[in-house]
């Protein structure tokens, strides 16, 4: 009989492949998967990338095949919710569809902004199924830097600490003096 050494990384590394393959199915909207629960109202979500700038955060979602007029986006100070719907075109044809990934349904998708905005301030443009929308910042969110000079408050606890070891000196130098005067 052979051992077999046990390793235990080895089965988290399969239970992480195992949670990453669930929540994929969870967030891609796995067509069997909704099937099986019943569920039906939403069938995806758009694709999205926020970044920030000192002033601005800017947001673009991909809604590829989604009209403007499809489309609903509601900004508050600390979220943006983009609802919309990706209608299907009705053609009859005599052949049949032999494979379709596209997919078509309702989507709604809630983005959490990391600081406040001015959601009376923000642009939007709608282009070749991108919808970029330019968030400007409350003046509270902004992101001050202030450069810390360290050589200098390193100077300044350098003389400090001299300052007191040279107070030490002289108070044991004078304490000393006075025994030897005392005597």
């Amino acid at each position: 009989m052979s051992l077999i050494r046990w390793q235990p990384l080895k089965e988290f590394d399969l239970l992480r492949q195992q949670m990453n393959r669930l929540f994929d199915d969870l967030t891609h909207g796995d067509h069997e998967l909704s099937q099986l629960s019943g569920s039906n109202q939403v069938d995806w979500i758009p694709a999205i990338e926020l970044t920030e700038t000192d002033t601005d955060l800017m947001l673009k979602a991909e809604v590829p095949g989604v009209a403007a007029k499809d489309l609903d986006v509601q900004v508050s100070e600390n979220a943006i919710s983009i609802v919309g719907a990706h209608h299907e075109e009705h053609k009859t044809e005599d052949k049949g569809i032999v494979c379709s990934e596209l997919r078509y349904g309702q989507f709604q998708r809630v983005i959490p902004l990391p600081v406040s905005v001015k959601n009376d301030q923000v642009q939007a443009e709608f282009k070749d199924g991108m919808l970029t929308l330019t968030l400007p910042k409350v003046e509270s969110a902004r992101r001050n830097v202030v450069k810390i000079d360290l050589e200098e408050k390193t100077r300044a606890a350098v003389t400090e600490q001299r300052q007191r070891e040279q107070h030490l000196q002289d108070t044991a130098h004078s304490r000393a003096a006075e025994e030897v005067a005392a005597k």
